[in-house]
C-alpha cells in the first residue's frame, strides 16, 4: 500500500492539522482517510503525527508493504535513518512511528514534492479549517471517525444461534441456513439478557444480512423494542469450495493449501476470500457503525470471523488472534471504541445466558 501523509501549522507553532490517505500501490484506489486538528503545534509535529496516523490506518488495513510518500524532508531523512532526531517534540512520535513500521515486512520512504502530495495536504487543511471554527464539527472523513476524546461508541457482539450446520461443525460462511428449534431457543435467551441491559431504552440492532443472523437479530430487537438493519460488511467469510465440508473434509481434499490457510490470513481458500480480506471490509462496517451510532450502544449480530475481527482491531493485534480465539454459538462479546483512537475489549465468549 501507498501512505501520502502531510502536516501544517499556521503560525509555526500555531493552529495545527494533520492528513493521511492510503491508497493501493497497484490501482491507486483510496482505502482510507485520516484527518484532524492538533491544536497549536508546529510543522514538523502536524507531520509526524500525519505519518502515524497513516501508518496506523495500514496496519488496520493489514497492509504488508508500505511506500511512505510525503513532502517532508525532515520527516523522511529521520525515518530513513540519513538524519538525526535532536528535538524533543519529534523523538516519542518517531518512536511510534518506528514501532508501527515494525509490524510490516517492508517500508520504504520516499520524498515528493508538495504538488504531488495535494490530497494528504488537503486533508490537513481541512482539519485545521474545522479547527478554526468554533461552530464547525470535528473533523471527519466518509466511514471514519475522529474529533473529540469522549464517549465511546460500545458494540455488544453476538454471534447467531444453532443451525444445522454449527451442528456437524460444517463451514458455514454465504450458505443461507435458518437456525435450528435450538438455535431459536437461544436467540431467545440471548435477546433476554440484551433487554435487561438496555434497561427499557431502545438500543439500535444490526445485522450480517445472512438467515441465521436476521433470525437471531429480530428476537433481540423484538426484546428490546427496536427494528433490525442491516449490514453486508458484517457477513460471514466466504468460504468457496469449503462451503458445507467439515474440517476434515477441506483437510483431505486440499492438504496444502488448507494447511497454509491455517496459518496464514492472506490466504483465500479456493474460489473463496482469505481472513485479511474480511478483516479490512469488517473496518469499514465498524467505521460505519461509528459514524451511524457514535457514543451509542449498538448490538451487532453477526458470525466467527466477523465478530473476531472486531476483537482484533479492539485489541489492536495481529491475524494470529484469528486462530487463538474460540467463540461460541449465541455467544455475547463487548468492545468499545473511543473517539481518540483507543479501545477497550470488555467481555469476550461470554454464555452465562445460555445456563
Amino acid at each position: 500500500m501507498i501512505v501520502e501523509a502531510d502536516g501544517g501549522s499556521r503560525g509555526n507553532p500555531g493552529p495545527a492539522g494533520y492528513g493521511a490517505v492510503v491508497k493501493d500501490a497497484e490501482t491507486g484506489a483510496i482505502l482510507a482517510e485520516r484527518k484532524d486538528g492538533l491544536g497549536i503545534t508546529t510543522n514538523n509535529v502536524a507531520e509526524y503525527t500525519g505519518l502515524v496516523a497513516g501508518l496506523t490506518a495500514a496496519a488496520e488495513l493489514a497492509a504488508s508493504t508500505v511506500d511512505v510518500r510525503m513532502d517532508s524532508k525532515l520527516v523522511v531523512e529521520q525515518m530513513s535513518g540519513r538524519w538525526k532526531i535532536k528535538h524533543a517534540a519529534l523523538q516519542p512520535l518517531a518512536r511510534q512511528a518506528k514501532e508501527l513500521a515494525a509490524r510490516f515486512e517492508r517500508v520504504s520512504y520516499e520524498w515528493i514534492p508538495r504538488a504531488q502530495n495535494t490530497h494528504a495536504d488537503r486533508l490537513a487543511n481541512e482539519a485545521m479549517d474545522a479547527q478554526a471554527s468554533p461552530t464547525a464539527a470535528p473533523a471527519t472523513t466518509p466511514a471514519r471517525w475522529t474529533g473529540a476524546r469522549g464517549k465511546p461508541t460500545r458494540l455488544l457482539l453476538l454471534r447467531h444461534g444453532q443451525t444445522e450446520m454449527s451442528v456437524d461443525r460444517r463451514y458455514s460462511g454465504r450458505g443461507d441456513v435458518p437456525l435450528t428449534e435450538l438455535g431459536r431457543e437461544q436467540a431467545a435467551a440471548a435477546a433476554k439478557r440484551l433487554a435487561t441491559m438496555a434497561g427499557g431504552e431502545p438500543m439500535p440492532v444490526v445485522t450480517s444480512p445472512l438467515t441465521r443472523t436476521l433470525q437471531t437479530a429480530q428476537a433481540v430487537a423484538d426484546a428490546i423494542g427496536t427494528r433490525v438493519e442491516t449490514n453486508q460488511g458484517l457477513i460471514e467469510t466466504d468460504f468457496g469450495e469449503w462451503e458445507g465440508m467439515t474440517f476434515r473434509e477441506a483437510g483431505e481434499r486440499d492438504p496444502d493449501l488448507h494447511g497454509r490457510w491455517l496459518r496464514d490470513a492472506s490466504m483465500p481458500p479456493p474460489g473463496g476470500e482469505s481472513f485479511d480480506a474480511v478483516y479490512r471490509r469488517v473496518l469499514v462496517a465498524r467505521d460505519e457503525l461509528i459514524d451511524a451510532y457514535g457514543g451509542q450502544t449498538v448490538v451487532v449480530v453477526s458470525h466467527v470471523t466477523p465478530i473476531k475481527s472486531l476483537l482484533r482491531l479492539g485489541l489492536d493485534a495481529g491475524p494470529s488472534l484469528l486462530f487463538r480465539l474460540h467463540l461460541d454459538l449465541a455467544s455475547l462479546s463487548i468492545v468499545e471504541f473511543y473517539p481518540d483512537g483507543n479501545a477497550s475489549v470488555r467481555l469476550v465468549n461470554d454464555t452465562c445466558h445460555l445456563s
